[in-house]
């Protein structure tokens, strides 16, 4: 394998949830993408709804410290037809960036639209799919969970859509003739 001269950046991909946020951490040096690590933060549904939010942002810190990323990448949150399932997966999504930034990691956000699109080839691709396309771009064994395969997609889509480096970076996405773009 060749890699670049330049360090390996390493990014974090965050899948957020109130019962399981997904994480994935990927090295990108130059094309060459690596699987760093991959899983779940679990909450407890019998916790009060500050000590899970509390459990999602020791749990992101936590794997910052140990594993040092340099950029993350976290899905935006959807509208849904439950208003009150809506907020609750806003206020897990709050809690993971808010732990992100407070450890001094830079955070863009992706549409699952956006990730599907740089991952698979087609914003309306199915979960399995996702994994599959994860399993096959970090050559992994096996496909890896639903939560850690869409964190890893989100990484990847950050490794993909060149925001990992140069003046890209932070802006947001958008979707013209199928392809990412960056907007104000």
């Amino acid at each position: 394998m060749i890699r670049s001269s330049g360090p390996a950046l390493r990014i974090l991909g965050v899948d957020p949830g109130l019962r399981v946020t997904g994480f994935g951490l990927i090295e990108k040096a130059g094309n060459l993408l690596t699987y760093v690590a991959g899983g779940r933060i679990r909450t407890n549904a019998r916790e009060s709804l500050p000590q899970r939010l509390g459990t999602i942002y020791a749990g992101l810190s936590e794997l910052v410290a140990l594993h040092r990323p340099d950029q993350a990448a976290a899905e935006i949150v959807f509208v849904n037809a439950n208003p009150q399932s809506t907020l609750l997966l806003g206020q897990a999504r709050g809690a993971a960036i808010a732990a992100l930034v407070a450890n001094g990691i830079p955070v863009s956000e992706y549409t699952a639209l956006q990730v599907k699109q740089a991952v698979v080839g087609h914003g309306h691709a199915e979960k399995e799919q996702v994994q599959h396309m994860v399993r096959h771009l970090l050559s992994l064994p096996a496909d890896p969970s639903p939560d850690a395969a869409d964190a890893l997609a989100c990484a990847i889509a950050h490794a993909h859509g060149s925001l990992a480096h140069g003046p890209l970076a932070g802006h947001a996405l958008r979707m013209r003739n199928g392809r990412l773009i960056a907007g104000r």
